[in-house]
């Protein structure tokens, strides 16, 4: 496992990209640091994963994540690199966070998403957020990090609304709004033909 991981860069002096309101970079900061209570505005990306079968692949965030511990949420998210291409980007922590790794195939779903949230003891996110959908066979092999991902399990659209709407589990607010985005339109996730 420990080699799974190799080359990925340490959480402590991983930056992220500073950005105006439209979006344009204006620096970069340690991601260690930018997570608090005045939280800057910075890019970052989301991934749903869906295999062959339309199943969508849910995490359940670590126990020591600084943001949104516990909570149910889509696949992945993470911070592209100050030159780093989005879809790279997201292949990039597929296979760091779950070991994802061979036939996928990135589009975006919701490039305009956009979100800001803020945790009960403070902690602001506060992302322009592309979203993505990454297309996997069915049976893929899903080797979760634990550093990331406490439990994972595959789930129908319909499902994950259910358990949003049933409010019985936490699931990351940006989770919610995406999905409820995507309501009335299951069409990203139907199964391949």
């Amino acid at each position: 496992m420990a080699g799974r991981h190799v080359g990925s860069v340490e959480p402590d002096h991983e930056h992220v990209v500073l950005v105006d309101e439209s979006g344009a970079v204006i620096g970069t900061a340690l991601k260690a640091e930018v997570h608090t209570t005045d939280t800057p505005l910075h890019l970052a990306f989301s991934c749903y994963v869906v295999d062959s079968d339309g199943r969508v692949l849910l995490t359940q965030r670590a126990p020591a994540k600084r943001t949104w511990p516990g909570v149910w949420t889509n696949a992945c998210c993470g911070h592209p690199g100050l030159d780093e291409d989005l879809v790279g980007a997201v292949l990039r922590r597929l296979r760091h966070e779950l070991g994802i790794r061979g036939d996928v195939e990135v589009s975006p779903l919701l490039p305009d998403f956009r979100y800001r949230a803020v945790m009960d003891n403070g902690i602001v996110e506060n992302e322009i957020c592309p979203v993505f959908l990454a297309r996997v066979p069915a049976g893929i092999t899903v080797t979760p990090d634990p550093s990331e991902v406490a439990n994972h399990r595959w789930v129908t659209p319909d499902e994950f609304r259910a358990l949003i709407a049933a409010g019985d589990v936490p699931v990351s607010p940006w989770a919610a709004l995406q999905m409820e985005r995507l309501a009335g339109d299951d069409s990203w996730a139907a199964a391949a033909s």
